[in-house]
């Protein structure tokens, strides 16, 4: 029998109605094994996800502010899902031990964790599996980078010992013992280690949508689900503003061969979509497989004459990025002009700084930065069989009456990237996506 992790997100643990469905979904197939918990999302528009609570008891704490009243609203939260489960569950003393723990200042990680940490002994207990706490077998080093082999080894040994488990997400241990977060959505990511050191045969991400869009149904409407996806695609879909995953989710499971399988715990018998490493399948009449997008960029260009001639042009432009702490995103060029994209953000206080240190380094003929640019992805393994592809793009932008500011396309032939005004953003977008999904 094989193993398979699965992941529930806070939209999928929002309160015990939810708890119920999680709990049926688990014990429909016996080889879901170890469950990932994310703490309670919202369960209706209005409402605060439980993280964000207690981010802001942290906050109020610095502020000197008295969070008993507020606090009591967190615990509220996770008594009403014990009581309308019907558990004989008093975790009394946790609310209590946590809530002093953030008075006496343990710090904003610790204070976010408790809401993975609660949920998942809460979920522990009504499933009737044992609970493992992501401090005892989740590693940080002392950089705060997450120490990958030792959790590897820990992790796995821990696992062994259990037949069925519960692991809370989205938190590790440092070094010195404090206990260290990932980046919003790391329950993603947790969920991702949890099944590369179980060996699992399958990674099950359940969250509130059935399966990866092939386009942002804030920006198009009902979009099509993706049936499978590569893991390059998903990479270059998520680094461009698809958010279904978290975007370090991928490595772990990637590594080791395991496939993600993103599921609807609303629609448990909607397939989803499968993350692969490799197929050669792919719809012949759609060829891309998705769109993402994102604005706030900027791009700065520089012309002189000769440029492709001077040896260690390029390296210089970079060296000033980098002494200025600059990531750059694309780097389109002709014979006499060379463009970086940046994002907006970097130039903030770096503008005119910027600006001289590229007019003393390389002596350009002109330098023009230009902002509110937006990106937009157009990604597919099946684009490099299909000629015209990029055509098709291009006249469907032209058709849209927008204009094209930069075009950048890898010799993969994964993806074409496109920049365009961002007030044109949403145009170009739906524009894209209806010449391919008829």
């Amino acid at each position: 029998m094989g193993i398979k992790v699965v992941k529930f997100g806070g939209s999928s643990l929002a309160d015990a109605e939810h708890f119920r469905r999680v709990a049926a979904i688990v014990k429909a197939d016996p080889e879901r094994r170890f469950v990932v918990a994310s703490a309670p999302g919202k369960r209706y528009s209005s409402d605060v996800k439980v993280t964000d609570m207690l981010y802001r008891c942290y906050d109020m704490v610095r502020n000197h502010e008295d969070i008993t009243a507020y606090y009591a609203k967190i615990a509220g939260r996770y008594n009403d899902i014990i009581r309308d489960l019907g558990l004989n569950f008093d975790i009394s003393g946790e609310l209590e031990y946590i809530r002093n723990a953030i008075t006496h200042h343990s710090g904003r990680d610790f204070a976010a964790s408790r809401g993975e940490y609660l949920n998942s002994l809460i979920l522990a207990k009504y499933l009737g599996f044992d609970f493992i706490d992501a401090e005892s077998v989740v590693f940080f080093r002392e950089n705060g980078v997450y120490d990958e082999e030792k959790t590897k080894v820990e992790l796995r040994a821990e696992l062994k010992q259990h037949q069925r488990a519960v692991i809370p997400g989205f938190y590790g241990v440092m070094p010195n013992g404090t206990i260290k977060t990932f980046s919003r959505g790391g329950s993603d990511v947790t969920g991702s280690i949890v099944a590369q050191a179980a060996d699992a045969t399958l990674y099950e991400n359940w969250t509130d949508v059935s399966g990866f869009m092939m386009a942002d149904p804030r920006v198009v409407k009902d979009p099509e689900a993706i049936k499978t996806i590569t893991y390059r695609e998903l990479r270059e879909l998520s680094y461009m503003g698809a958010s279904v995953l978290h975007e370090e989710a991928v490595f772990p499971v990637r590594n080791a061969g395991i496939p993600i399988n993103i599921r609807n715990t609303n629609e448990p018998e909607a397939p989803g979509t499968m993350i692969v490493a490799g197929t050669k399948e792919y719809d012949a009449e759609r060829i891309i497989t998705g769109i993402a997008g994102k604005k706030g960029f900027s791009v700065i260009t520089i012309e002189k004459d000769m440029m492709n001639a001077e040896i260690g042009f390029g390296r210089r432009v970079l060296d000033v990025l980098e002494d200025n702490e600059m990531p750059f995103e694309h780097l389109p060029s002709g014979v006499d002009t060379m463009s970086v994209v940046v994002a907006s953000e970097y130039l903030e206080e770096r503008r005119e700084k910027l600006i001289a240190s590229l007019n003393k380094r390389v002596r350009p003929d002109s330098i023009v930065i230009e902002d509110g640019i937006a990106l937009i992805a157009v990604v597919g393994r099946g684009m490099v069989k299909a000629k015209g592809t990029a055509a098709r793009v291009f006249n469907a932008i032209s058709s849209a009456d927008v204009n094209i500011r930069m075009i950048d396309q890898g010799s993969s032939e994964l993806n074409i990237i496109v920049g365009v005004d961002e007030r044109d953003f949403n145009k170009a977008h739906n524009a894209i996506y209806h010449e391919f999904v008829k």
